[in-house]
C-alpha cells in the first residue's frame, strides 16, 4: 500500500468534520474542498461570490504550499456553486489564481454548501 501523509495549514481554516485538509499520496496531492472561511476568524468572509472565491482559493493555496506543491502544479479542480449564475464572476476571480495554463475544471451547481456560503472547491496537485 502507497504511504500517504496528512498535509495540515494554518493558513486555511481547520476541517470541520471528519476529514483532513489534504492527503499526499502517490505523487499527488488531494486537497478536500475549501469553503470561504478566514482561517483567523473561522467565519464566513463578508462580501459576495467574488470575495468567497478568492477565500477559496487563498486557502487551497495555503495548503498546497505546505504540502510542497502550489496552484501552478494543480491538474484538476472541482467548483460546486449554489447558484450557476455566478459562473462568470468566479470565472473572473479564478482566472487571476491560474493565470497559465489552467487545470482541468469541472464546475457544478449544488443545492447547498457548509454554513450557507456560494462556493467550495476541491483540486489535486503534483505533489
Amino acid at each position: 500500500m502507497a504511504e500517504r501523509e496528512v498535509i495540515v495549514s494554518a493558513g486555511a481554516p481547520a476541517a470541520i468534520g471528519p476529514y483532513s485538509q489534504a492527503i499526499r499520496a502517490g505523487g499527488l496531492v488531494y486537497v478536500s474542498g475549501q469553503i470561504p472561511i478566514d482561517p483567523g476568524t473561522g467565519q464566513v468572509v463578508a462580501g459576495g461570490i467574488g470575495a468567497q472565491t478568492a477565500r477559496a482559493l487563498d486557502s487551497l493555496r495555503a495548503i498546497l504550499e505546505a504540502s510542497g506543491s502550489g496552484l501552478e502544479r494543480v491538474v484538476k479542480t472541482t467548483v460546486y456553486l449554489t447558484d450557476l449564475g455566478a459562473f462568470s464572476e468566479v470565472n473572473e476571480i479564478y482566472a487571476r489564481y491560474f493565470p497559465y495554463a489552467p487545470p482541468a475544471r469541472a464546475t457544478v451547481q449544488v443545492a447547498a454548501l457548509p454554513r450557507g456560503v456560494g462556493i467550495e472547491i476541491e483540486a489535486v496537485a503534483l505533489a
